[in-house]
């Protein structure tokens, strides 16, 4: 929860604001590990976002809680095992969260993780995750009009 998962809650944050749902939509991540729970963003993930004039500052990883799929009505995963980790959760404690990938809101797939890469990995989940989020707010603006 320092790449991928800030990155994507950076956007949505940016995202919701410009289209003005801040008071309509609630936005958090959090990891299925807590192998860096309490740490910042990874600085490359920090410096991406900010090129793109995304602030992830002030945000801290943690990791997902049973009670965050009764908190919200939509949890999101950056790649397939974390999707099974997360449907693992709900099916130990129920909650009435749907959960689905990210990217199943752009046409499918995973975003990469750029932890442990070269180049312009942490670039390649920015433009992932943007994508993404786009098409998610896409979709929530659709639910939130009423129906004619």
């Amino acid at each position: 929860n320092i790449c991928r998962s800030p990155t994507a809650e950076g956007v949505a944050r940016a995202i919701r604001a410009r289209r003005g749902l801040v008071e309509l939509v609630d936005i958090d991540s959090a990891g299925t590990h807590g192998y860096h729970v309490g740490a910042s963003p990874d600085s490359r993930s920090t410096a991406t976002a900010k090129r793109h004039g995304v602030d992830l500052a002030g945000l801290r990883s943690r990791q997902v809680e049973a009670a965050d799929l009764d908190r919200f009505d939509l949890v999101l995963a950056m790649d397939n095992a974390n999707l099974e980790d997360l449907l693992a959760l709900k099916v130990r404690h129920g909650g009435s969260a749907e959960i689905h990938r990210l990217l199943d809101y752009a046409g499918g797939g995973e975003v990469p993780d750029p932890y442990f890469g070269a180049g312009d990995g942490f670039e390649r989940v920015f433009d992932a995750v943007q994508r993404g989020c786009e098409a998610l707010f896409d979709d929530i603006e659709a639910r939130l009009r009423p129906a004619d």
